[in-house]
């Protein structure tokens, strides 16, 4: 074996052990749940996805398994189809408290999944808090 090659099984080792972007944000994400599931008290769970492209909202009562209310960027009645900035996170934010007050859902607990409460998420906080949601 030459220095080469045993540089290559150290690195492979390395590579091994470290956390991929994926695995920290699976770990994060079930960090922020299982601590809002032991202070749940029976609340609905608003619930948030963020990816590239769109954001997605659900509210969720854990208790039936059942959806209570949903919105997304990818509704054409929100005319944000394909733009997730904060502005299309704002409007999904209302749309979530307008349809959560049709639903009979006042108090809710956010669960922001693994993804920071900073900018978008924030955005849809703000604006589901503004639109009359508790939490």
């Amino acid at each position: 074996m030459n220095l080469s090659s045993v540089r290559k099984v150290r690195r492979n080792k390395e590579r091994d052990n470290a956390n991929t972007k994926r695995q920290l944000f699976l770990k994060r994400r079930m960090r922020v749940r299982n601590k809002l599931r032991k202070m749940a008290n029976g609340r609905p769970r608003l619930s948030v996805h963020r990816s590239g492209k769109n954001m997605s909202v659900q509210i969720i009562d854990d208790l039936n398994g059942v959806t209570l209310a949903s919105a997304s960027t990818l509704e054409k009645s929100l005319g944000c189809v394909g733009i997730n900035n904060i502005e299309a996170s704002t409007k999904v934010g209302v749309a979530i408290a307008e349809r959560a007050k049709k639903a009979g859902v006042e108090v809710v607990y956010f669960d922001r999944g693994g993804f920071l409460f900073h900018g978008k998420v924030k955005a849809l906080a703000d604006a589901a808090r503004e639109g009359g949601l508790k939490f």
